[in-house]
This record gives C-alpha cells, sequence and structure tokens, in this order.
C-alpha cells in the first residue's frame, strides 16, 4: 500500500510513517497543504491521509480541490477536531474516513485497508486537451501554445464545456442547461456574447480556430486538420 502523509506534526509523523513501514507499506509525507496537494496530483497513491489543521493549505480545502479536479483517491481525516460538526464537515469536503486524535495504530491501518478494498472509481481527467489548448481543472489554468490565457469564471466554463464535447456538435439549449444552468430560452444573445469574446482570447495572430459555427446546428470545437 502506497500512503500520502499529510500532517505538519512533527511526533504524529514519526509514528503514523515509521509505523507504516514496519508493516511493509510505502508512506511518503509532505508537511503542509501545498507540498499535499502538489504530492496527490502528481503522483500515485492508493490512500491519503491528511490532517484538518496544516499549514498553506488546511485539509478540508485541499480533499475539496482534489475532488472537484476529478482526484477520488481515498481520504482518511487524522486529526484532534472530534466534534460531530467536525466530522460531517470532514465527509462533506470529499473525505471517506474520520479518525480522531489520539488513536491507535492498529485501527488506522484497519481503516486504511478497508479503504483501499473498495472498488476503485473511475478517475475524471484533470487536464483537458484539445490540439495545443489545455486546460487545468485543478489550477483553474488556461494555455494554448504553451501562453496563458487569462479568462473570466463564465468564460472558464464555456470552454469546459465545450472541450469536454470536442469534436461532438453542442447547440445553444445544450449551452445554456450546461453552462449557465438556464431551462429556458432568456431570448438574449447571452451564448453569442460569450462565444465571441472566448474566441477572441483562444485565436490570437495565426492560430487556427478551435470553435467553429455549424449553421442551423451550433458549435463545435475540434483540432484543426
Amino acid at each position: 500500500m502506497k500512503v500520502l502523509l499529510i500532517e505538519d506534526d512533527a511526533e504524529t509523523t514519526a509514528y503514523v510513517a515509521g509505523s507504516l513501514r514496519q508493516h511493509g507499506h510505502v508512506a511518503d509525507h509532505a508537511e503542509n497543504g501545498r507540498d499535499g496537494l502538489f504530492l496527490a496530483t502528481t503522483e500515485t497513491y492508493d490512500v491519503l491521509v491528511v490532517d484538518r489543521m496544516l499549514p498553506g493549505v488546511d485539509g478540508l480545502s485541499l480533499v475539496r480541490m482534489l475532488r472537484l479536479a476529478g482526484n477520488r483517491t481515498p481520504a482518511l481525516f487524522l486529526t484532534a477536531l472530534g466534534g460531530i460538526d467536525d466530522r460531517v464537515a470532514g465527509l462533506e469536503a470529499g473525505g471517506d474516513d474520520y479518525l480522531v486524535k489520539p488513536f491507535a495504530f492498529a485501527e488506522l491501518l484497519a481503516r486504511l485497508n478497508a479503504l483501499v478494498r473498495r472498488p476503485p472509481l473511475t478517475q475524471v481527467e484533470t487536464v483537458l486537451r484539445v490540439a495545443d489548448l489545455e486546460m487545468d481543472l485543478l489550477k483553474r489554468s488556461v494555455t494554448r501554445g504553451g501562453t496563458r490565457i487569462d479568462l473570466q469564471p463564465r468564460e472558464f466554463q464555456l470552454l469546459e464545456y465545450l472541450m469536454r464535447h470536442a469534436e461532438r456538435v453542442v447547440t445553444r439549449t445544450m449551452l445554456l442547461e450546461g453552462v449557465w444552468d438556464f431551462h429556458f430560452d432568456p431570448k438574449t444573445n447571452i451564448v453569442e456574447t460569450h462565444m465571441s469574446r472566448l474566441r477572441a482570447k483562444l485565436d490570437r495572430g495565426d492560430d487556427p480556430e478551435l470553435i467553429q459555427t455549424v449553421r442551423g446546428a451550433g458549435y463545435v470545437m475540434r483540432a484543426p486538420q
């Protein structure tokens, strides 16, 4: 079992990581939330052990960001915050289990083994690509040909929808429902206006157009032939 321990307390780290290694497991360690987030998104782990109160990025935010990005690695919160509200907050943030300090290593190991035995969930992509356009869902960044493109939140949502449906025609109705959550036609040019702005940001100079209009049908995003 390969475990990532995200914990800033040296004593707890030595106890947990040392015990895991004595039992034949691999234990990597990050002492703050930012480093933990980086390792969790760049390495593959069977399970995460996350402290709630971390410097940089707190444990709840860390797990929440992973889940929003589609990372489903099982996560166990290991923390001194043991109230009912604390447990609920941990589970609602995307945690799979919650163990309160002080704890027995035998119980921690049993809980980790139980999480690892769960059927794996399908991993969702954290990076979308179409031609030389790249969207990092975790960092909320977009680049084309290595050059960063600054987008407004709605433009980001619109582009994400188009990239997830690349090579398929999406209608105006689909965009209104999928990007704006409108289940009716507002009778405005909101889609056309945002699409025009997005195109202007994506296609600069001699860059081939990535978003094409399909007359009478909608739009399609595809890599240039």
